[in-house]
């Protein structure tokens, strides 16, 4: 296996992006020079970045390199969806240690070369580094719109609507944790024979560890003449995400527990686990879905759409965010239990 530090950083930077086309026109230069040059004459420019740090934010004791490198470019894609953009461009820069090999490298940038196959951009350039606490990976996706959605444009009367299903991802998260664990109680001859029991749960470490960015949702939502008046994509968990909406809108809001959409398998293993399912739902995170409300005159628009579910609506600021229970009797005020970056109880949430 090659080591890093026979390339030599450009080198390696060379080696790595080589095999990546230009797919956008407006990607005038890429990687190679000092600066990109991007060409966004046709709207207006969104740009979003985030930093993902090994043992906060992914454990590669499960993850594998190239499924890393896609979800780490698809994350960043979806906060571009969620302005009603369209992603174009990336930079990637990472932070290595020494007991990476380009071979590791390889497989990360694979994946990072799948996700920009799929989603249709460019990596236009970024950095790499030594680092002594493991892998550090931050990514800028710049993307392009005629009129942003921003989270403050939610107005009393709205309907408030989330895409797919909800929790799958956190459950993910918590069964590789859990076979993590068996597998670090194993002696060491038995590690070899060890195999974690994922049967029947497929689609939730599919959550977890290779998302998909809601582009489909955004392409209908045009083709329907239908433009939110605020929209996120679900990663802290929908409470967290809601109260965004609320607090940017200065606006309340009500949703209904039966109508939180919720799949079976996330239900069979909450169970398993002994969680409240509907907690799982509503703080788990990292489920990169859609949230976002439209005016009541949109209704018959928006029911209409495959995988749209009409969770609630927006109220007056004063009457504050609440759950109504399934047997209608109840209100439970809603609160911010997602992901927290700087939290130390958080530390084995995933990316």
């Amino acid at each position: 296996m090659a080591e890093i530090k026979e390339y030599g950083e450009f080198a390696l930077i060379e080696h790595l992006t080589k095999s990546f086309p230009i797919r956008q026109s407006s990607t005038l230069k890429g990687v190679g020079d000092d600066c990109a040059v991007i060409d966004a004459s046709d709207g207006k420019t969104v740009i979003t970045t985030d930093l993902l740090l090994e043992g906060i934010h992914f454990d590669l004791t499960y993850c594998d390199m190239r499924l890393l490198g896609y979800k780490s470019v698809v994350v960043n894609l979806s906060d571009v969806y969620a302005m009603m953009a369209t992603p174009r461009q990336i930079t990637l820069s990472l932070g290595l240690s020494k007991r990476f090999k380009v071979e590791d490298l390889e497989r990360f940038y694979e994946g990072v070369r799948g996700a920009c196959k799929t989603y249709g951009v460019d990596l236009v350039g970024g950095d790499t580094s030594a680092s002594m606490t493991g892998l550090t990976i931050s990514i800028t996706a710049i993307g392009v719109t005629q009129e942003p959605v921003f989270r403050s444009g939610a107005k009393p009367n709205d309907l408030i609507c989330v895409s797919g299903d909800l929790g799958a991802a956190y459950m993910g998260l918590q069964l590789l944790e859990r076979e993590k664990a068996i597998f670090n109680q194993q002696d060491p001859a038995d590690k070899q024979e060890f195999k974690p029991k994922f049967e029947g749960r497929e689609y939730l470490l599919e959550r977890q560890l290779k998302p998909e960015a809601r582009r489909d949702i955004v392409a209908e939502l045009m083709e329907r003449g239908i433009r939110p008046t605020a929209m996120l994509d679900i990663s802290d968990g929908l409470s967290s995400e809601l109260l965004h909406i609320c607090r940017q809108s200065k606006v309340g809001c009500r949703i209904y527990e039966e109508r939180i959409p919720i799949d079976y398998q996330t239900a069979a293993q909450a169970e398993e686990f002994n969680l409240n399912v509907t907690t799982v739902a509503l703080s788990g995170g990292e489920d990169y879905e859609l949230l976002f409300t439209v005016p009541l005159a949109d209704y018959e628009k928006v029911s209409q759409m495959s995988g749209i579910r009409i969770i609630g609506h927006i109220t007056d600021g004063k009457l504050g965010a609440a759950l109504i229970t399934r047997d209608g009797q109840s209100e439970l005020t809603l609160k911010a239990q997602g992901w927290n970056a700087f939290s130390a109880e958080d530390k084995s949430q995933g990316l």
